[in-house]
């Protein structure tokens, strides 16, 4: 029997983004955000250049969302940090699997677009931290309020402005190339920061 059934439209439609999304990391990674254009990125895609201006007002917009698709897609269903009870081995854990992520091109060159952007652009950098690093930090809150709970971590501490204290300096050194980003470097950062760097007298 012939197949009369129309066409999904849902399932073309999601095709076409994830070639979008596919399309507009690839472009970034290669050319870079400046050399970048809708054009480009719809013909890599094999859309009219009208379907992405139909879903995304700007290129930096398409590469917003591709990002986050990839961010989802690297948390595979990870809500939390881990807590195992030991505070230290949890976040060097977590700072090492950043490591990772940061040193990645699949996240390196779209993250640093949308960062460079976000600086002139401060309603797509707002929406970067709304929507990606905001919720990311908010991990640690509640892991470091966590431990506040069990007594590793003093009470009037304020989470929100500790996590700071790790996330703050692999941010530093992966945006300006200061020195190379390492698991040996991810652990440091947090013993520093959990047992602090005065002299014990």
């Amino acid at each position: 029997m012939t197949d009369t059934r129309a066409p999904d439209s849902s399932r073309r439609s999601e095709r076409s983004r994830r070639a979008i999304y596919d399309a507009a990391l690839a472009l970034v990674g290669e050319v870079g955000f400046a050399r970048t254009t809708i054009e480009a990125i719809a013909a890599r895609a094999g859309v009219g250049k009208q379907t992405i201006y139909r879903w995304w007002p700007s290129k930096a917009a398409v590469l917003l969302e591709a990002f986050l698709d990839v961010a989802a897609q690297a948390a595979d269903g990870e809500a939390e940090i881990p807590d195992t009870g030991d505070l230290e081995a949890d976040l060097k854990l977590v700072l090492r699997a950043t490591v990772d992520e940061m040193n990645s091109p699949v996240y390196d060159a779209p993250a640093r677009a949308l960062t460079a952007e976000g600086v002139v652009s401060p309603e797509l950098g707002a929406q970067f931290v709304e929507k990606l690093l905001e919720p990311q930090l908010q991990l640690y809150v509640r892991r470091l309020r966590a431990a506040q709970e069990a007594g590793e971590v003093r009470a009037g501490i304020d989470p929100r402005i500790a996590l700071e204290l790790f996330t703050g300096p692999l941010a530093h050194r992966w945006l300006l190339r200061t020195l190379p980003l390492t698991h040996e470097y991810a652990d440091a950062i947090v013993e520093y920061a959990l047992h602090g760097i005065a002299a014990r007298r």
